[in-house]
């Protein structure tokens, strides 16, 4: 059974690390761990920003992550933050506690206290675990509204609808070939994660007020969907079989058409339903 250090202890390893590291300048805690809500579990990632006096020294050479544990693999990226340059390097640790820093440059700690908003990354909440110079005192505190999705216009509404039909059409040409490897890609990622998954959120948004931050890719639709949605949705993954994903691609069609009348109804937008008949008949016709 896998046990993780309790996070008192991560936190505190981390936050002695910066205060004996003349190169730091503050630590700050974003992401589900500094919200402390009813998604963070002993699994979750510890998201930490290093404000550092040269994160880009920092960035080429990883040994200062071993501060904390001895790494087992690590992942990096770089981005952008309010007009600076900031580095990403995700650690897995041997004891399976997973770090998520991003480097920052100094000048951000007061960029961001000048700023008329928090970033997205801050916003959702953040915790100072340390701040050597004081900078952090100054800045806004979190609205927790980041990443909740505005509602769509009637233009983006029709754009995905017809953006799930016209990819169902590419599932349907590679099941009659036999390509099922390929058949899986529109079928998962633009299909579902790219409109229905999206769909949902819309939906769940409008039972909600507008106030919900819904999980990327699907994450948190276990507990927030209705049992019956969920349900439907399940029965959408199956394994490489043809007649399987042909029926799976049916399905999935039936669930989306459902949930987008739905959504449009409530939004006052007429759901294209020429394009949803037309399509239909298309992918029958291929299959048969």
């Amino acid at each position: 059974m896998l046990e993780l250090p309790a996070e008192a202890d991560v936190l505190a390893k981390l936050v002695a690390w910066g205060e004996a590291s003349d190169s730091v300048l503050a630590m700050i805690l974003t992401s589900s761990r500094a919200r402390a809500d009813e998604t963070v579990d002993e699994l979750s990632d510890y998201d930490v920003i290093v404000a550092c006096r040269d994160p880009a020294e920092m960035a080429s050479d990883t040994a200062w992550t071993a501060a904390y544990e001895q790494p087992a693999a690590g992942w990096g990226d770089e981005s952008e933050v309010l007009g600076s340059r900031a580095w990403f390097r995700g650690v897995v640790y041997e004891d399976g506690v997973k770090i998520d820093w991003t480097l920052w440059p100094e000048e951000l700690l007061a960029r961001t206290a000048e700023s008329e908003s928090l970033p997205e990354h801050l916003d959702v909440g953040y915790r100072v675990l340390l701040d050597k110079t004081g900078a952090t005192s100054a800045w806004r505190l979190a609205t927790h509204q980041a990443h909740v999705p505005a509602g769509p216009t009637e233009a983006e509404y029709r754009a995905l609808v017809e953006e799930f039909w016209w990819s169902t059409t590419y599932v349907a040409k590679a099941l009659r070939r036999g390509e099922l490897v390929f058949a899986k890609f529109p079928l998962e990622l633009d299909m579902k994660f790219g409109c229905l998954l999206r769909m949902l959120d819309w939906q769940l948004e409008l039972e909600h007020d507008w106030s919900l931050r819904p999980g990327k890719l699907g994450r948190g639709l276990e507990r927030l969907l209705p049992a019956d949605v969920y349900a439907e949705l399940a029965a959408t993954y199956v394994d490489l079989d043809v007649d399987a994903n042909w029926e799976a691609l049916f399905r999935t069609t039936v669930l989306f058409r459902r949930v987008a009348g739905e959504v449009g109804d409530a939004l006052g937008y007429a759901y294209p339903q020429r394009t949803d008949e037309v399509v239909e008949s298309y992918l029958r016709a291929v299959r048969g």
